[in-house]
């Protein structure tokens, strides 16, 4: 579970004021050294990631995070680090020194609620402090209370846990119905990973496996063939984006198809918004700022779909001198409304909370947001056949 990917990790936030014990909380729960801990004010300033299991919620990863109240120099930075955070904890964990609730921890208990983030108190110290409130006390310098801790956790978290952690929606197996085969059509080509498949693929074989269906994996080459070779037609076909037109080229009219960015902008965002956002495109000017934004932090290939295939399309299609930008990772711009579009990544390696939180910045600055399958597949002009399989989102494309 070390290597579970980000996505489907359960993410929880550390909060409170300096010297709190947050770190000592953290490396308690871990059971390892994983935040350095001091008497001094400020150590933690980076956010501190740590992937942990916890049966029977699964796979997690806490964040610790600089604490409020910071007067030192670097404090409005580090605090700068911690809000934004806030956008991607599924839960918060807010750690105090004994029963002490004052205007700090009344300001980050409004900020999680603000923001719908589920919240649990943790009284610490409370070998030091007589503790009275409702919550988890614990004294996080005490290593023989971890499996009371733990224990006591467990239990908060599945009081409050987000529903589509404990039954994420599916990646396709609505799709299609049980028994039946989806076909992929998988590009190997110098941008694949030797010896294996990315990350969107093996989580769309895993669910057609989930879902009682039968998955066929196939490159375009191979694909005419699997199609004559099949008995029954497919439910379903799927392929990368940058492969759009070729599948639909060789797919029948009768067979459903559409490419794995787009079941991703539906099981981590909002795929309708996504499809308003795409006709953005056609609205785009001469000097219009375009950003990019793309959750992997990866080393761009000569042909990176992100940074090079979607620019070069976009211009040419568009016929349009565009200035485009990129972001990458946790990073997302906080003026957005500088821009005439953005362009999302299928987010495979984030969670739907920050996935969200990016759709919620983008509408409240009053900018279209698309996605890079439904982007693709509208500059190639076969939209209205990729968006056909969800049928809650198909009439939202002839708008």
């Amino acid at each position: 579970m070390e290597k579970a990917p980000k996505g489907i990790r359960l993410q929880i936030a550390i909060l409170g004021r300096v010297n709190s014990g947050k770190s000592s909380f953290l490396n308690l729960v871990s059971g390892q050294d994983t935040s350095i801990t001091s008497p001094i004010k400020g150590t933690t300033t980076d956010v501190v990631e740590k992937n942990q299991e916890l049966q029977p919620i699964g796979p997690i990863t806490w964040l610790d995070t600089a604490g409020f109240a910071d007067d030192s120099d670097l404090g409005d930075k580090r605090l700068a680090k911690t809000l934004k955070v806030l956008d991607r904890a599924d839960i918060a964990v807010l750690v105090l020194e004994g029963s002490k609730i004052g205007p700090v921890e009344e300001e980050i208990i409004k900020l999680a609620d603000s923001k719908k983030i589920p919240l649990i108190k943790i009284f610490n110290k409370n070998d030091l402090y007589r503790v009275t409130e409702n919550g988890i006390r614990v004294n996080s310098t005490d290593l023989s209370s971890r499996d009371e801790l733990l224990s006591a956790l467990k239990e908060e978290i599945l009081k409050i846990c987000p529903a589509d952690f404990i039954k994420p929606a599916p990646l396709l197996g609505d799709l299609a119905p049980e028994g039946s085969t989806v076909v992929m059509i998988v590009p190997i080509d110098f941008e694949a990973p030797k010896g294996r498949l990315i990350l969107p693929q093996v989580q769309a074989i895993r669910d057609c496996l989930d879902h009682d269906q039968t998955a066929i994996i196939t490159k375009e080459s191979g694909y005419p063939n699997v199609l004559k070779n099949l008995r029954n037609k497919p439910s379903l076909v799927v392929c990368d984006s940058q492969g759009v037109d070729f599948m639909v080229k060789n797919t029948p009219r009768d067979i459903a198809c559409t490419t794995f960015s787009m079941l991703f902008a539906r099981q981590k965002g909002d795929l309708g918004m996504f499809i308003k956002g795409a006709k953005a495109i056609s609205t785009l000017k001469d000097g219009d700022k375009v950003l990019i934004s793309e959750c992997c932090t990866h080393h761009a290939s000569d042909d990176d779909i992100g940074k090079v295939k979607i620019p070069n399309l976009l211009k040419k299609e568009t016929g349009k001198k565009l200035d485009i930008s990129f972001a990458s990772g946790h990073v997302f711009p906080d003026n957005l409304s500088q821009y005439q579009l953005i362009i999302q990544c299928g987010g495979c390696m984030f969670g739907r909370k920050e996935i969200l939180s990016r759709l919620a910045k983008a509408d409240e600055a009053g900018v279209p947001i698309t996605n890079y399958g439904v982007c693709i597949s509208a500059l190639k002009g076969v939209l209205d056949i990729t968006v056909k399989p969800f049928k809650d989102t198909a009439d939202v494309a002839k708008d």
